[in-house]
């Protein structure tokens, strides 16, 4: 420790970030604060440095989560900073697949409202179609239908004896969304998200709710981001 860095004892550092001396302990063991020199007589010397490392860290969890968070900060102090930049941009990268998957559910669900005005009853859907007469419906190949049962994207069940496929209304409004998504080249791994989601609320409004609540969660998680890449770049510029 630097005669200019001020001595810090653990019940310090604890207040400053809201946790437990123990916790302090404990973070110092998982590298999450710089390495700690010790008294002749065995107790850990913690100083400035110690503190802006875990307020650093502490800052970090909202955006990137308590794993990441320790990963690049253990990066950090192991001398890999470009391991602990490739987290960061992994984590920015991961969010904004997020936000993409959230645009794209809800660009499925106006589309689909727009096939089916509010003010004009939906045409009627039989109990059950075939994979042909739901191909046909939507203009289609029968292949496609195949394609997307595979991958995962539809559930259709299968009729006792012959094994035909049946489409019930869910399931067509189900292809009906795949469609519109895969015309807007969407991948199929944001277009299972946006099912997984109107299957898990049970309705488009219910659906609509969710993913504004989500947005939301995203643009909040964004700004936590923001702050703890400025005090990381603080934390590290010192550091240098």
């Amino acid at each position: 420790m630097s005669r200019a860095e001020t001595a810090l004892r653990p019940v310090d550092l604890a207040r400053a970030a809201g946790v437990s001396t123990q916790q302090i302990r404990n973070y110092a063991d998982a590298g999450i604060l710089p390495p700690t020199p010790r008294t002749p007589a065995g107790y850990r010397r913690f100083g400035t440095r110690h503190r802006d490392a875990l307020l650093t860290y502490r800052a970090l969890v909202p955006g990137y989560g308590i794993e990441t968070a320790q990963a690049i900060m253990r990066a950090v102090h192991g001398g890999d900073l470009p391991q602990a930049l490739t987290l960061v941009d992994a984590g920015h990268a991961d969010l904004h697949q997020q936000r993409l998957s959230l645009r794209a559910a809800g660009e499925a669900l106006e589309a689909v409202a727009k096939e089916t005005p509010d003010d004009t009853p939906a045409p009627a859907t039989p109990p059950h179609l075939r994979i042909g007469e739901v191909a046909a419906r939507l203009g289609v190949r029968t292949s496609a239908l195949r394609v997307w049962e595979s991958a995962g994207l539809l559930k259709p069940r299968r009729e006792p004896g012959t094994h035909y496929r049946w489409f019930g209304p869910a399931d067509v409004r189900d292809a009906r969304i795949v469609s519109i998504l895969r015309q807007g080249h969407y991948p199929l791994p944001q277009i299972h998200a946006v099912l997984d989601g109107l299957r898990e609320t049970g309705s488009p409004d219910a659906l609509r709710a969710a993913i504004e609540q989500r947005l939301a969660g995203v643009a909040a998680r964004s700004t936590a981001m923001l702050a703890a890449s400025g005090r990381l770049h603080q934390y590290v510029s010192d550091d240098q």
